[in-house]
């Protein structure tokens, strides 16, 4: 079956950087782009970055843009989000998601905290 696992979230001070992981399986992840996503509470989950899926294009939020940065390793079927210069409002849950012929799939999310 298809899983997600994302890690790396924590609590860091604003400027600071975290790396997000997240573990792909039960597919062809090579052959898939993946998004990174980002929800807090009374809000709609928001599109954060998402890559093509050999890793040669990718996109941004205009929000995150310049700050974060999307890469991939197929051959460890993971995905990475870069964030620098955090700021306060990137505190969220962040969850990474793989739209397939199947199905959407999430991972469960992990929690990025951002204090000022």
């Amino acid at each position: 079956q298809v899983q997600l696992e994302e890690s790396g979230g924590g609590l860091v001070q604003a400027g600071g950087s975290l790396r997000l992981s997240c573990a792909a399986s039960g597919f062809s992840f090579s052959n898939y782009y993946m998004t990174w996503y980002r929800q807090t509470p009374g809000k709609e989950r928001e599109l954060v970055a998402h890559i093509t899926s050999t890793g040669a294009g990718t996109n941004y939020a205009a929000s995150v843009k310049g700050r974060f940065t999307v890469s991939r390793d197929n051959a460890k079927n993971t995905v990475y989000l870069q964030m620098n210069s955090l700021k306060p409002e990137d505190t969220a849950v962040y969850y990474c998601h793989a739209e397939l012929p199947r199905g959407s799939y999430w991972g469960q999310g992990t929690q990025v905290t951002v204090s000022s």
